[in-house]
Formats: C-alpha cells, sequence, structure tokens
C-alpha cells in the first residue's frame, strides 16, 4: 500500500467511524504533511482519493470539509456478462442515437461531446483562421501518410504526462480515435476472431468489430478498479482471443481508472498469452487526479499495446484528429491508414500544432478538469433527488460521463421512447453492451450543464422513471 493510500485508509476510517462529523473541516494538508510524516503531496493525493469516495469535498480558498451528503448511492452492480463470444447486436439502436440527438430543440443527455462554449477554446479558433489565410497553402496539399510531423512532435511530448516515452516516427495521425480503433483493430485481428472487451463497452468500438465480422466476448468489469483480470484468464483458456480492447483511464461509460497494478497484470496476461492490447485513451488527459494516470502502454517493453486517443473529447469532436502508437504493429497500421481514409485533413493538424506550442492545450485542460469534476457532482445531486431511491451511480475518477443503473424491471429503450417526443435523450444502456445487456441502465453527460435547462430534462427523467415504475 503506497502511503497515500494509507493516509487515506486512515482518514477514511475516521470518518465512516464518526471522529471527523459531517460537514467538519478537515485537518490542512501542511498539518497532516507534519503529522504523519509525508509530503504534501502525498497529503494531497489522499484527499483526492476520498473525494472520489466522495467522503471528503473541497472548498475554495477554506481547505477539505467531511462530505454533508447523507448517504452515498450504490454502485452500480459488476453484470454477469455472456461466458461465450457473441455476435455483435445493438447497431439500429446506435443509428438511432446518433441520429435524434441532432434534432433541433433536442436536450442530449447521453451525447458524449465535451463543453464547446468554453472561452479558453477561442485560441484554436484563431489558430484555424492563421492557418487559413497562410500565403503558401500549405493546407491544401497532402501531407505524409503518418500526419504532420510537428504534431506527432507535440502529441509525443503531450504523452510523457501519461508516462508514455515515444519517438514521433512511430505515431500515426488519424481521423478521430474510431479511426485509430479501427486501424488497431484491423491491424492485429481478421474476419471471425474473436476480441475480448470491458463491459460495459464503448458502443463505437463493439460496431467496428461488428462491421469487420468479430466477435466480441464480455468480460465482467468492475466499476472502480475495471476490467476482471481473473474472468479474463478464465477466458482466455478457453477460446482463442485474438486481442483485448478496452478503455481502463476515465473509462467510457463507467469513468474509473484502472489501478496501475491491475493495469501491470492485465499486461503480464497478455504477454503469457501473446496477444494484443487495443487501449483507448481519449479521455485520459480529463482524469481529475494530478499527474494522470499511466497508460498500460507506458508499461509495454515488447510493443504489443496499441494506443489510440484524439483531441475529440479534450478539445472539439469536430476537428476529426486523433493518432495511433502502433508499437510492433507500425507498418500494418499505416498500411490500414492507407486503405481506409488516406491522409488526414492537414489544417485542423496545423491548427492543433499551434494551439498546444503556445500553451493553449494545457491551459484548456486545467478548466475543463475542473468544471467537470464539480458539474459531476451537481450530476450526481440531480439523480439522487429525482430518481427512485435505490438507484446506483457510476463514480467517474475523469471524464463527464456517468452511468445510472436503474431498478431491473425498467427499461431504457422504452423511457427513450417516452422522453423523445418530450426533446429529451438518454444513452440506453444496452448498446454498451454486445449482446444487448444492461437494458436498466442509462449514460448521462454532465460536461456542460444549465439549470434551466439540464435540470429539469434530469427531473423530467426522473418523473418517467417514477411512472414506470408505479405502472409496472
Amino acid at each position: 500500500m503506497n502511503r497515500y493510500e494509507h493516509l487515506a485508509q486512515v482518514l477514511g476510517e475516521r470518518i465512516e467511524q464518526g471522529l471527523y462529523p459531517a460537514g467538519q473541516r478537515l485537518p490542512s494538508v501542511r498539518t497532516l504533511s507534519t503529522e504523519h510524516g509525508v509530503s504534501v503531496s502525498t497529503v494531497q493525493q489522499a484527499y483526492r482519493s476520498l473525494e472520489d469516495r466522495y467522503l471528503v469535498e473541497a472548498r475554495p480558498k477554506s481547505g477539505y470539509f467531511v462530505s454533508t451528503r447523507k448517504h452515498l448511492a450504490a454502485l452500480p452492480a459488476v453484470c454477469r456478462t455472456p461466458q461465450r463470444p457473441v455476435d455483435i447486436s445493438q447497431w439500429d439502436l446506435v443509428m438511432g442515437q446518433i441520429t435524434s440527438r441532432v434534432i433541433p430543440g433536442m436536450v442530449a443527455l447521453g451525447g458524449g461531446t465535451p463543453d464547446l462554449t468554453l472561452t479558453s477554446l477561442r485560441p484554436l479558433n484563431r489558430a484555424m483562421a492563421r492557418v487559413a489565410q497562410r500565403t503558401d497553402n500549405s493546407m491544401l496539399y497532402y501531407d505524409i501518410i503518418e500526419g504532420s510531423k510537428e504534431l506527432r512532435d507535440q502529441i509525443a511530448r503531450l504523452m510523457i504526462d501519461s508516462g508514455s516515452h515515444i519517438d514521433a516516427e512511430n505515431l500515426v495521425i488519424t481521423t478521430g480515435c474510431h479511426e485509430a480503433l479501427s486501424i488497431a483493430i484491423r491491424s492485429v485481428c481478421e474476419v471471425g476472431d474473436i476480441v475480448a472487451v470491458d463491459s460495459p463497452s464503448f458502443h463505437g468500438a463493439m460496431q467496428t468489430l461488428k462491421g469487420f465480422g468479430m466477435k466480441a466476448l464480455e468480460i465482467p468489469t468492475d466499476p472502480i478498479t475495471g476490467i476482471s483480470i481473473e474472468a479474463l484468464e478464465l477466458a482466455l483458456e478457453q477460446w482463442p482471443i485474438k486481442a483485448i480492447q478496452l478503455t481502463p483511464t476515465c473509462n467510457n461509460p463507467l469513468g474509473y481508472n484502472m489501478p496501475d497494478d491491475r493495469k501491470k497484470a492485465l499486461l503480464r496476461l497478455a504477454q503469457c498469452y501473446d496477444i494484443a492490447i487495443i487501449e483507448d485513451d481519449v479521455y485520459g488527459d480529463l482524469a481529475y487526479q494530478y499527474p494522470r494516470p499511466a497508460t498500460i502502454y507506458s508499461f509495454d517493453d515488447d510493443g504489443r499495446v496499441l494506443l489510440c486517443s484524439s483531441f475529440s473529447k479534450t478539445v472539439a469532436p469536430g476537428l476529426r484528429v486523433g493518432w495511433i502508437a502502433p508499437g510492433r504493429y507500425r507498418d500494418r497500421a499505416i498500411h490500414m491508414k492507407y486503405i481506409s481514409t488516406g491522409n488526414t485533413a492537414t489544417q485542423p493538424q496545423l491548427a492543433m500544432v499551434d494551439f498546444i506550442e503556445e500553451g493553449h492545450y494545457q491551459a484548456h485542460l486545467r478548466r475543463v478538469r475542473n468544471q467537470y469534476q464539480q458539474n459531476l457532482c451537481v450530476m450526481t445531486n440531480w439523480v439522487m433527488q429525482y430518481f427512485p431511491q435505490g438507484v446506483r451511480v457510476s463514480r467517474p475518477q475523469g471524464g463527464f460521463l456517468l452511468w445510472i443503473e436503474l431498478d431491473e424491471k425498467i427499461d431504457t429503450q422504452r423511457l427513450n421512447r417516452i422522453l423523445e417526443p418530450e426533446k429529451i435523450q438518454i444513452a440506453v444502456g444496452s448498446i454498451f453492451s454486445a449482446s444487448g445487456k444492461y437494458r436498466n441502465c442509462m449514460r448521462i453527460n454532465y460536461a456542460r450543464l444549465d439549470e434551466n435547462i439540464d435540470q429539469q430534462a434530469i427531473k423530467r427523467v426522473g418523473e418517467r422513471v417514477h411512472q414506470l415504475m408505479e405502472n409496472g
């Protein structure tokens, strides 16, 4: 157990035993540092850990206080998943999701879009304009298939924060993270292959598997520690799994950060069975803790991890700028890039170089991480206030997505159909399962909250859930 974990355990026990009552101010960071003989950063990390557990809340310029919440919602259950590979379904539901969210006036509570209204994005608009005004017309030409060398240099520097040290030559720019995942899957798998996935899992990656004629094997996933290593090992013993695809940091949709020891255990398992790991890190830079968690890729010493990410969730999805660090599969990945979209659009790549070089990206990250963490508390309180007692809620450690588990009698597909005429949309839980599980679950976005719109929408969703409960 690390020092900060030990300190968090001591403080957590004192809170749960009532030695520090609700609302009481806790000892200052410096006081605890002196009393326990640890660094200030260790105390700060311990307090962040307690915040993740909702035992402690930080108040600006006042310090840390025992949470005043009367109770916490139970965590979503770890669901039993199919014990065999399955053909992936749910495409019609996914298509309906992405189609209805753009209907004028729709309150798209279930989307995966970050807050695009922040003033910290204004420098990006200026960068786009400057690139467009270049007299050399550089943005009009094809770049090399790997993408802008300047952008790859900047991404390689950014990756150091996640513990990943990589040469820019080993990065390939893609048209968003979705293409990166597509390239990764086709680089290591063929038609008919089996891919193990965390469950619930990102529906886009699973639909990619479906499109390539592959099967998914869902692995039980804990809402705090991530994919079950034990269940995965049993699956590897039984089935010819070709790759593992997962989102271990700021998971979509559960929001957890998989602990480093479990990331390393997963990597050792992949090495033992000589299979690839496809790591989706698109939300990784939105972790509430600092420094951000390490990637599985950062522990890899034999090139079997293909790391995929983009600026779609940290900056803006419309940029369509992502990347893949394909490890030992680089040549195959470049070929897959060539036969999919070829070169990625030049203008947004050059604009992102400008945005990062001038320090705007890191400043923007600091702002959105703080906003999303505050919004999480607001959204969780709304759900606890308006939804029926017994609702289970995830405890995200980064990103801007909340996973909600309702009573088993509630079908969120039916709920969504009831809400659509009222111009409210949720992301139904079944699209996050290859086999259509999680029908009583939903995903909610809390990136940007408007009390006059979003609170009323959540209240309306809660009222509809109550009605469905009463009517059976």
